[in-house]
């Protein structure tokens, strides 16, 4: 398994896909087996398995192999990281937005004035 703990866009990358998303929700309830994740989908069992594969290599999730099952779970670090670079951008677009807003006021008062 390759880690990309640090790297949020191998993330985005693996959850731009709405099937890929919808095994993280149902991964993020418990760990389950390749078989169990492909139960829910209506796609073949090699098509579940090159999404598992993607999220894997993205670090979103671990797989466990006992014999012949799969046992895949979340990696949180992986979106943690992801999450943190959503978190600075809010953080960054909202300080914009404040001082924006304090300049328009400050305008606002300006021309009031005149």
């Amino acid at each position: 398994m390759v880690n990309y703990f640090g790297n949020p866009d191998r993330v985005f990358a693996a959850l731009g896909d709405p099937t890929r998303r919808r095994i993280v929700e149902r991964l993020a309830r418990g760990s389950l087996t390749v078989g169990e994740i492909a139960a829910g989908f209506s796609m073949s069992a090699p098509a579940i398995t090159k999404h598992v594969k993607v999220l894997e290599r993205s670090g979103v999730l671990v797989r466990d192999i006992v014999g012949r099952v799969h046992h895949c779970r979340l990696q949180p670090r992986a979106m943690r990281a992801a999450g943190s670079w959503i978190q600075a951008q809010e953080r960054f677009w909202n300080a914009a937005l404040d001082r924006l807003e304090d300049v328009l006021a400050k305008d606002s008062k300006r021309k009031r004035k005149l």
